[in-house]
This record gives C-alpha cells, sequence and structure tokens, in this order.
C-alpha cells in the first residue's frame, strides 16, 4: 500500500534526508549554539530594538536566576501570559534553564480560561504582560498562584520609541501591582546572569501545551525537550538553502501555539537567524514594512494572514523578494490564497499538517518540489504515517480510500498531562491516532477530508463546539444550543450558532454576542446565530451538528 515503503521519500527534495541525526540536548541549547559561534548577531528585532545572541542568552540567563530565586525548581510549571515580545523568550528558556515546564496562555483568553490552565497544570508561577495583569487579580484567589510577575510591553523598547509610548498610552498602560507581587525589571536587575548548574535531561518535559486535540477536552500535551528539539531540525531540514546566522523570521504566529512555537520560534534559533517580532499580526502595514526592511527570508503563517498580506491595497510597494519558504498550517489553503500570495512575493506557498500532539510538523509540501494544492504534502524526515481503517484503527486503507490518519515519530509527545485513558485512546503502539479523516494518493501525498470531531478552527485557533454550547446555554433565555463551523475562504471557518430559547423567553442575537463577549475568547464567539424550533438528535439525544452542517450547504446551492 505504500506505507511501509514510505513512497513519498520519490518526491524528497535532493538534498533533505529521509532521516536525521538529532542530539539529545534540551530545547535551550539551540540558543546556547547560537551565542557561542554567533554572539553578535541579532537575535531579535522588536519594534526598532535589536538584541543579539549574546544579549538574548544573558537575558535568559538572569530570568532563570530570578525564577530559582522566587523558589521554582525543576519540574515546577511556569505560566507564560505574554504576547510576542522579547519578554516570551527569555520567560520560556530561562524556565527551560532550570528544568521548569512553561506553560503558554492564550493572551485571548477570558479569565475562567486561564484559571482552568492554570488550575490543571498546578502552575505556582506566572508571567504576566501588565494589560493581562487585572485578569489574574480577578481570578488568583482560585488558583494556586504564588508568584506573579508583571512586565510591560514597552520594557524592550527602544527609548525613544517607550518615552512616545509613555506619553500616548500612559494610562492604559499603568497598573498598580498588589503587595506580594513582583516587576519584572526590578527582580531581573537583582539577578546573576550566571548559567544555573541544573542538570536537564533532553527526555524531560519542556511545554504543556494545551489543546482539546481529538479528545474534545482541553489537556495539557506533555512535549519534552526532545520531542521540541526534533521538530525544529525536521523542519530546518526540509528548507534546503538554510544558511545558519542569515535566515530572517517573521514572527507573527503567536507563540503561544504549538505552530508558532516551533515553526518560527525554536526553528530561528535553531538556524541562528534573526526572529522579528510583531506583536500586533493585524498591523498590515508594518509587517510588509518589516519584511522589507529586515530581508524576511522565512515566513511560516496561517491562510488568514497569507490572504490578509496577498490582499492589502498597496502591498505592490514593497520590495517583498527577500521571502524564500512560506509553509502554511492550522487550516485548509485555498488556491486562491495561494495564487494571489504566490504573485505578490514570488515565492512558493506551500500547504502543511500538524498537531499539537506532534510538536506540531508532521507533513508539508515540498518548499520547491511537487506542490499539490489541496493536499498537507508528504511525511517530515523519521515520519511514519499509515491511513487506517475507522472501526478497528489497525487495518491499512489503500491508496485513494479514505481512514484515520495514524502517524508514528520521535516528534510525537509524552502524552496527556494527568490524563493517562486519554493518553491511551490516541498513543497506541507508539501510533498517535490524530482523529482526522484523510487519504494518501499512489503518489504518497495526504490530503485531509474531515475531522473526526467537530473542532472548528477560526484563523487558525481552535475552537470546541461543546464548550461555546455551555457558555451560551449559561444565558438565562437560552434552553439549547448547537455550534458549527461553515467554511470560509477567508477564516478557514466561520461560527455560526443555533439558539433553542426556552418556551415564553425572548432574545435577540446582539444581546447572545454580548452576552459571549465577556465570557469567551473573541475567536471563540459565534459570527452568526439563528433561533431555531429544535436542534436534530438521534434517539439516544446526542446532537447531530452534521445536519445542521447538511441544511446550510442545501441552502448555499439552493437556486434562489
Amino acid at each position: 500500500m505504500g506505507y511501509e515503503e514510505k513512497i513519498w521519500l520519490q518526491h524528497y527534495e535532493k538534498n533533505v534526508p529521509a532521516g536525521l541525526e538529532y542530539p539529545q540536548v534540551p530545547l535551550y541549547d539551540f540558543l546556547e549554539q547560537a551565542t557561542k559561534k554567533f554572539p553578535d548577531n541579532q537575535a531579535l528585532s522588536y519594534l526598532g530594538r535589536r538584541i543579539s545572541y549574546a544579549e538574548l542568552d544573558t537575558l535568559v540567563n538572569k530570568a532563570a536566576n530570578m525564577l530559582l530565586q522566587l523558589g521554582v525548581r525543576k519540574g515546577d510549571r511556569v505560566a507564560i501570559y505574554l504576547a510576542n515580545t522579547p519578554q516570551f523568550i527569555i520567560a520560556l528558556y530561562g524556565a527551560l534553564k532550570i528544568g521548569a515546564i512553561s506553560v503558554p496562555v492564550n493572551p485571548l483568553f477570558q479569565s475562567s480560561e486561564v484559571a482552568y490552565e492554570l488550575n490543571d497544570s498546578g502552575a505556582e508561577t506566572i508571567i504576566v504582560m501588565s494589560r493581562f495583569y487585572p485578569i489574574i487579580q480577578k481570578i488568583r484567589k482560585n488558583t494556586g498562584l504564588k508568584n506573579v510577575i508583571v512586565t510591560n510591553v514597552k520594557t524592550y523598547f527602544p527609548a525613544i520609541t517607550r518615552i512616545l509610548f509613555t506619553l500616548l498610552k500612559e494610562k492604559e498602560d499603568r497598573v498598580t501591582l498588589d503587595a506580594a507581587d513582583h516587576d519584572w525589571n526590578t527582580l531581573l536587575r537583582q539577578c546573576s546572569a550566571a548559567r544555573p548548574k541544573i542538570n536537564v535531561n533532553h527526555e524531560d518535559i519542556a511545554i504543556l501545551q494545551y489543546t482539546s486535540g481529538t479528545t474534545g477536552t482541553p489537556k495539557g500535551v506533555m512535549l519534552s525537550h526532545y520531542n521540541l528539539v526534533v521538530n525544529a531540525l525536521q523542519c530546518k531540514s526540509w528548507v534546503t538553502d538554510i544558511v545558519d546566522g542569515e535566515e530572517v523570521t517573521l514572527g507573527w504566529l503567536p507563540f503561544f501555539h504549538s505552530f508558532g512555537m516551533t515553526a518560527c520560534l525554536s526553528f530561528t534559533i535553531s538556524c541562528a537567524g534573526e526572529l522579528v517580532l510583531i506583536p500586533n499580526p493585524k498591523d498590515l502595514a508594518y509587517i510588509l514594512k518589516m519584511i522589507e526592511k529586515e530581508h524576511v527570508t522565512i515566513l511560516p503563517g496561517v491562510p488568514t494572514m497569507y490572504a490578509a498580506l496577498g490582499n492589502y491595497p498597496n502591498v505592490a510597494k514593497y520590495n517583498l523578494k527577500s521571502i524564500r519558504a512560506c509553509l502554511s498550517g492550522g487550516a485548509p489553503l485555498s488556491k486562491s490564497v495561494q495564487q494571489r500570495f504566490e504573485t505578490v512575493t514570488e515565492a512558493q506557498l506551500v500547504e502543511g499538517y500538524g498537531l499539537s500532539e506532534a510538536s506540531p510538523v508532521t507533513h508539508s509540501n515540498p518548499i520547491n518540489g511537487v506542490n499539490k494544492t489541496g493536499y498537507i504534502g508528504i511525511p517530515m524526515p523519521d515520519t511514519a504515517c499509515r491511513i487506517v481503517d475507522m472501526e478497528t484503527g489497525r487495518q491499512d486503507v489503500p491508496a485513494g480510500k479514505e481512514g484515520e490518519l495514524i502517524v508514528k515519530g520521535p516528534q510525537v509527545m509524552k502524552g496527556y498531562w494527568q490524563h493517562p485513558e486519554a493518553t491511551d485512546r490516541v498513543l497506541r503502539d507508539g501510533w498517535l491516532y490524530t482523529g482526522d479523516i484523510a487519504r494518501m494518493d499512489e503518489d504518497g501525498y495526504f490530503q485531509i477530508i474531515d475531522r473526526a470531531k467537530d473542532i472548528i478552527i477560526v484563523k487558525g485557533f481552535n475552537v470546541y463546539p461543546t464548550e461555546v454550547e455551555t457558555v451560551i446555554c449559561t444565558h438565562p433565555g437560552v434552553q439549547d444550543a448547537a455550534v458549527v463551523g461553515i467554511p470560509d475562504e477567508y477564516s478557514g471557518e466561520v461560527i455560526k450558532a443555533y439558539v433553542l430559547l426556552k418556551e415564553g423567553k425572548s432574545a435577540e442575537s446582539e444581546e447572545i454576542t454580548e452576552y459571549l463577549k465577556s465570557r469567551i475568547a473573541r475567536f471563540k464567539v459565534p459570527s452568526s446565530i439563528e433561533f431555531v424550533e429544535s436542534l436534530p438528535k438521534n434517539v439516544m439525544g446526542k446532537l447531530l451538528r452534521r445536519k445542521l452542517l447538511e441544511g446550510e450547504v442545501a441552502r448555499k446551492n439552493a437556486p434562489f
């Protein structure tokens, strides 16, 4: 059938190996090696501020010693509640250098969502941006937090930018810390820049990446240092003309997400490149300016980002010819978005695939080889893949037939944090069951057909219908609700809610929308709401979301 023979290897580019040698080192070794070889090279560019590898490693060591000073020890969980700023990277690597486990938190989350991740992970320490600090003040009594370290978006601005920002946004940026909490700058200044002498093994857990994955409820994916080292090097090998010390990556994918963590952050540091930090991915003019000014060469992203850049009104005035490699993930890439972006940049945009449970990248179309539109491409080096029947999950199905995609490789997670039963369901004999329906063609290229579960992907973010439905049903006028994802060329999918009101109650869609905005992240709020008299369910009372989707398709295709 081609799975054992790995028929996809025939489509590897000339210099991409079928297998790699992976160093058994902690993730932060990338940073230390880059600092040794290229100490004066630019590691980070942040709104005009330039931070060299030597300076970055010094700051990381200070952050590591800061955490030790606060009582954080190996194996403790440290939550990182930050946007794409230098502090995210400094905090992440600082925690890793002392063997702590980093827990990235989505800055778009509402208070209940943040509290859930803190409590589930058992994090006692959090590093938080000042604008999110009020959320921590609100929830801390219901968490196990002991150490709260507050930092500011302007901390690493160039001097003149910092002054202007303070003058223009002083009121919204200023917070008063509770007596027990700490200021990032104050603590960091007091700490030694010496490298901590902590023994960190490559198999130790580095990150708890929260996702509901294939089983529906939020769980922490345990990714080891080795998992993350491997996936960064797999991605690096895929771009055959990489030159250490010379690459420039646009850091516009959020680092709290596994795709941004690996494809932007770890990948760039693995090749001692420059990472251009983009704290606001909606500022397209600034992004285009940075691509041109910094001569960006690597541009990982999600379809909505590529669509936005490709359709920007003044995009033609920017020189984007430095871009060489663009990997799209997180949602299906439409042909129109791909063609428009390639026309603008003259770079090849390829679609890939991954999931947090695999660090995340498992597949990609070749950067300069055969690129099949609508396909996720072929497996990465050292990655085995099969399509198995849905009934038993053990029988391979032939090329061209649909089944569940399962993968095996050194980038696959250790399991779910404190969820052994869920781990056993998705990890069987070393194979990760993705929950995605797919097929492999005769060339060994894979195509995702559908998601076995009903996860909705909005602009690269996973949205779990049950969670949104549960919150909708807390509205006093709502009896029941169903949430589905409607295909959308720009966002991948948009959320639609079907709401059944209680007898004698009334509500407007705007009222429901405003109710949700204060309770869940904005990207989870439905774009449209339809009030219905009933919801389709089977005899066991299980909601049939597929029936709702079929109704939407029929409505869309109706002649009038």
